[in-house]
């Protein structure tokens, strides 16, 4: 008879299954969040503000892409992450106001996450997982300010060409970003 091999164990990294577990939802939290700005981009594409679309649809990819952070740190530590269930809310959509409401608010739902990981990780002495959760911290911070800083612009644009000129904007974003 086999037995699974903890790969982990073997390499001397073996992740704490507490930790193992949260950073797991993490990488369902990442997909969630990808879904929140892709239903964004259709609800910007409908308002024929395609360079918020465009600048949504960007947020999407990194989304995934550190969404695959969490799930490579996993597998390297000897986990087999397992996606969970994903049930983005229901976002009311009349503008782009509150298209940038409720992406602040989702980056600030997916910050407090990072940050009760980084203070698990802490607590279950697993040092290994810091650097990956200390750029996510750093990245976070960066994703309020300019996600807050759009929706500071749009409130202060209020309606017509102010918007455009900001969607204008937001189509030069290099997708690189």
């Amino acid at each position: 008879m086999t037995h699974p091999v903890d790969v982990g164990t073997l390499w001397g990294m073996a992740i704490n299954e507490k930790l193992a577990a949260a950073m797991n939802n993490q990488v369902t939290a990442e997909l969630e969040a990808a879904m929140v700005y892709l239903q964004l981009s259709y609800h910007m594409d409908d308002l024929g503000l395609v360079g918020m679309r465009d600048w949504f649809q960007n947020q999407h990819q990194e989304e995934l892409t550190h969404a695959e952070a969490f799930a490579e740190h996993l597998r390297d530590r000897g986990y087999v992450p397992q996606i969970g269930d994903i049930t983005p809310p229901k976002l009311d959509i009349a503008n782009a106001t509150d298209a940038f409401e409720a992406s602040l608010a989702h980056e600030q739902k997916v910050s407090g996450l990072i940050r009760d990981l980084a203070a698990l990780s802490d607590s279950v002495k697993d040092y290994d997982s810091r650097p990956l959760l200390d750029h996510f911290l750093a990245e976070q911070i960066e994703e309020e300010a300019t996600v807050g800083g759009i929706l500071d612009r749009l409130k202060l644009a209020d309606t017509g060409a102010g918007i455009l000129q900001i969607d204008k904007e937001l189509a030069e974003r290099d997708s690189a970003e």
